[in-house]
């Protein structure tokens, strides 16, 4: 304490930068120097919960949620296969596309569902888990092995101890005396779950070579997740409670009655036992004498929706979330502002699908899975043990963008193309699929249709003509000519000769 008073004083006397300055201004600014991982062995639970509770009860934080992950993982993050043997490629992704369907041990969805799942509650919780679970040969499944996702409250937060020897277990996460992960210590029940009949608080040991542990860091050091909402929740609960009170104040303005009081009758009445209850439309009754009083209810005004737009900007720059995704209302921006939103809001997705869901999950499923091929014989790769990073070698494809005006956006990247600024692996690449397979699916079409006498291809497309014999092409370049020739033939009058080089 005594050195923190010093050094207020000493700041105090130099000066520099305000941000640090105890004066008035900052004065009830009290930030904690605790690290992140204090910060959330403290708060982490009450931040999910609540984070949980506004998903299911706030239209704002639910749409928040699903455009995130359906912006990561749109049809599903898909992989290509760098194996050079084209015959081997085909067969393995064909392999793994029968497997996607059984990756869940649930059976609730593929593991491209799988995929959304963790994207959403890598947003909503700030982690996830997935348990690697082999199965046996005879369970049948394309390649025995399948995926049980774990939400955060899975693995204690409070689970904190030293282990004999040069461990530790820090917050469910057991290292080794380098700093290594080792092992995750996950409740066998959930533990707001009271439909499972499962032991509270019984833990169980899970090797980390048994574990995928998605999230996205933000600080250095730190072990779990925090939830995307973290910054948002204080305004979002207390914009949904300035709403309700709102919606009363205009459902009690609505409220339109008449009262008659008329001379006292021969026979008192009899009090009322219960309080009156009034319903708009209604004609009450009052005894000689009595009166009703209402408080006036003014109206909410000119500053409701300026107000509220304003809050609605600000949880959305804190979800990283553009405003129009975040409310469904499209009519606060133009055309150029709206894109800029979006490029900027790609951009973050693009950072977050390749530095979380393709190095932490995909890539983690996808050796997994090929070790498991190999060894259980479904698929058969030659020196596979000696080769096996070449093996390994994946490209991952995430679903394309969706724009305003596609037609323009395909001719950009036609004229892209063709003048070398990219290839068309490249550009198939970028819509989610791979190059190799497309062009087989195309020379499979191409030969069905020239078999039946059809073509669908644009007349006086590149793929049209690439689809000529070279008569063909000599023959409609002579015939062109020709008709050149004839139209020039029959207006020369008109038209002044022109150089050789143009004819």
């Amino acid at each position: 304490m005594a050195f923190d008073a010093f050094r207020q004083r000493l700041g105090a006397i130099i000066g520099g930068f305000d941000a640090a300055q105890s004066h008035r201004r900052m004065r009830g600014f009290r930030a904690s120097r605790a690290h992140v991982n204090t910060l959330i062995a403290a708060s982490g639970e009450t931040i999910t919960a609540r984070a949980r509770w506004l998903v299911r009860n706030n239209g704002y934080a639910a749409n928040a949620v699903d455009a995130f992950a359906n912006h990561v993982v749109g049809d599903g993050i898909k992989p290509s296969s760098k194996i050079s043997d084209a015959t081997k490629k085909e067969e393995l992704q064909k392999l793994w596309l029968a497997w996607t369907d059984e990756a869940d041990a649930e059976g609730l969805t593929d593991f491209f569902g799988l995929q959304r799942r963790a994207a959403r509650e890598v947003f909503l919780a700030g982690e996830v888990f997935l348990r690697i679970r082999s199965r046996r040969v005879e369970d049948g499944l394309t390649v025995p092995m399948q995926l049980q996702m774990l939400p955060s409250e899975m693995l204690p937060l409070d689970l904190t101890r030293q282990m004999p020897g040069s461990g530790s277990i820090r917050q469910g996460i057991e290292f080794d005396g380098i700093g290594r992960r080792v092992a995750y210590h996950f409740l066998r029940r959930h533990p707001g779950d009271l439909t499972d009949p499962g032991l509270v608080g019984e833990t169980v040991r899970v090797p980390a070579s048994e574990v995928i542990h998605i999230l996205d860091p933000v600080e250095a050091g730190q072990l779990r997740g925090v939830s995307r909402f973290a910054a948002a929740i204080v305004k979002l609960f207390t914009l949904d409670l300035y709403d309700d009170a709102e919606l009363e104040r205009k459902k009690t303005a609505a409220m339109f009655a008449m009262f008659i009081t008329s001379p006292a009758p021969e026979t008192a009445l009899e009090p009322a036992d219960e309080d009156l209850e009034v319903e708009p439309g209604q004609v009450v009754r009052l005894d000689p004498g009595e009166d009703v009083s209402t408080p006036a209810t003014p109206d909410s005004g000119s500053t409701y929706e300026p107000f509220q737009y304003r809050t609605l900007l600000q949880i959305a720059a804190a979800l990283g979330v553009p405003y129009g995704y975040l409310t469904g209302d499209t009519a606060k921006g133009n055309f150029s502002n709206t894109r800029i939103a979006l490029v900027d809001f790609r951009r973050r997705i693009s950072a977050f699908q390749h530095s979380v869901m393709v190095y932490q999950l995909c890539r983690a499923v996808w050796t997994r899975w090929m070790d498991m091929a190999v060894l259980a014989g479904t698929i058969d790769l030659p020196s596979y043990a000696a080769d096996r990073r070449q093996y390994l070698a994946c490209d991952w494809l995430p679903t394309k963008w969706d724009w305003i005006d596609p037609a323009k956006d395909a001719a950009a990247e036609i004229l892209q193309i063709e003048a070398g600024l990219k290839s068309r692996t490249q550009a198939i690449a970028e819509r989610g699929y791979d190059a190799e397979q497309v062009d087989r699916e195309i020379a499979t079409e191409r030969q069905r249709e020239a078999e039946l006498g059809l073509d669908f291809r644009r007349p006086g497309s590149p793929a049209q003509a690439a689809g000529k014999t070279g008569d063909e092409d000599q023959n409609a370049g002579n015939g062109a000519n020709a008709k050149d020739r004839s139209e020039d033939e029959d207006d020369g009058e008109d038209r002044e000769p022109r150089p050789a080089g143009d004819r």
